[in-house]
């Protein structure tokens, strides 16, 4: 069981500390969220990544390490997602919880300083960060651009989102664009540092055993010499489909891909998305799952076939891997799975299995720091933080009356093809 407590500690500056006693490591983590746009994605996606390089008071990533050494091998990580029509950019750091340091040192209120530098004091001169340093971060993530399409299932599934979303901001990458960031300059870069401090919304994250009293109110120092406007933050949630998008995309494969993308008509903060997810469960995210083994399994159509449900777009995607000739005959079996659902041919015992599979995934997820601080984190936009027991109790009060419901709504909206030439 966690135990919650939230605070404001600035205009748009939030921190909730989450006391958990089974581990031996504290997490705190810097969730800085502002509009997802495609003029910012590129150079935030990259400002994420410069900061954790370096700072004022550790100007190179050799000394930044032997700092993070000296706190008995602590952690600096960093990630960009897209949430919504909202860009996520997370600094976190983890190490020893203070109950197990030596001669009373805080470890919180050191990993809590050294991520303030970060974000706060980067290593930069002359209104410009370090030229070097930004051509590495480049480097890297256009890297990630290529080995993203390279995975051709990672690909095929961003072309769905694309084409499906195409006069939507939720359309982009998260990262943006291979042009943007190659156009990002260490000048421009330093005006956007100073942006995101102003205008972003910020969700700090403390996941330990200990007090989170001293990391906080090194957090409540930063803050208080900066001038905030928080930006507004929203998602644009279509709720159906009228007119159904063929994509069709020709490319030499061994596999080809099919990507089908559905509204739901239900995303966060509506209380039918409990309802919505084990419906995508039961169709398609567990090994009992209907797709799995009717598609895949009985009618040997596809390599795999999984649904997944975005709660905070209110989109449910189902992807797989086909021979080529098998696409049309893929397409007609899951839709039919689908118009099953909506029929409520659903027995109780997919009912039962897949709210067991998908309460044990919850708890599973709650084993780590890690899986805890990616739990609340996925909540940002949620109305109030919920335990794993909270959820967990909503998900089994479901009924079958409120998975057909949500099944009816769905409507589909884009059927996405990677066929081998």
């Amino acid at each position: 069981m966690n135990f919650i407590n939230r605070n404001e500690i600035s205009n748009g500056v939030y921190f909730s500390s989450i006391k958990d006693s089974r581990f031996k490591t504290m997490k705190i983590s810097a969730n800085i969220i502002v509009p997802l746009s495609q003029e910012t994605a590129s150079e935030n996606a990259l400002l994420c990544g410069v900061l954790s390089r370096s700072c004022k008071a550790y100007p190179d990533f050799t000394l930044l390490s032997k700092k993070l050494s000296s706190l008995y091998g602590a952690d600096l990580a960093t990630s960009v997602v897209k949430s919504g029509d909202c860009q996520v950019l997370r600094i976190s750091a983890s190490g020893l919880d203070d109950s197990y340091a030596f001669a009373g040192e805080s470890i919180s209120r050191e990993l809590s300083s050294l991520l303030c530098s970060v974000i706060f004091e980067p290593n930069v001169s002359n209104n410009a960060f370090e030229e070097e340093e930004v051509e590495q971060e480049r480097r890297q993530l256009l890297d990630l651009i290529d080995s993203e399409f390279n995975d051709k299932r990672i690909y095929a599934n961003g072309q769905l989102i694309k084409n499906m979303c195409a006069n939507e901001v939720f359309g982009m990458k998260r990262y943006g664009t291979p042009e943007k960031i190659k156009a990002v300059t260490p000048a421009s870069l330093y005006f956007t540092w100073q942006n995101i401090l102003k205008t972003a919304k910020f969700e700090i994250i403390y996941i330990g055993d200990s007090s989170a009293d001293k990391a906080q109110k090194v957090f409540e120092n930063a803050f208080s010499n900066v001038q905030r406007s928080p930006s507004s933050l929203r998602t644009e949630v279509v709720k159906s489909s009228d007119d159904v998008k063929h994509i069709v995309e020709n490319m030499e494969l061994s596999q080809s891909k099919l990507v089908m993308g559905f509204r739901t008509g239900t995303a966060i903060p509506d209380e039918s998305v409990n309802a919505t997810r084990l419906m995508c469960a039961i169709l398609g995210g567990t090994a009992s799952s209907k797709l799995f083994c009717n598609v895949r399994e009985k009618q040997s159509l596809c390599y795999y076939c999984a649904s997944r449900y975005d709660s905070h777009k209110g989109i449910m995607t189902i992807d797989s891997g086909v021979e080529g000739d098998n696409l049309e005959k893929a397409e007609k079996a899951i839709l039919k799975e689908v118009e099953d659902m909506k029929n409520g041919i659903i027995s109780d015992f997919e009912i039962e299995a897949t709210k067991m599979a998908v309460v044990n995934s919850f708890r599973t997820s709650n084993d780590t720091v890690s899986g805890i601080e990616t739990w609340y984190a996925n909540q940002l936009f949620n109305t109030s933080f919920k335990t794993v027991d909270e959820i967990s109790a909503e998900i089994n009060a479901v009924t079958k009356e409120d998975i057909i419901s949500a099944a009816q709504r769905l409507s589909l909206d884009t059927v996405y093809q990677l066929k081998n030439k």
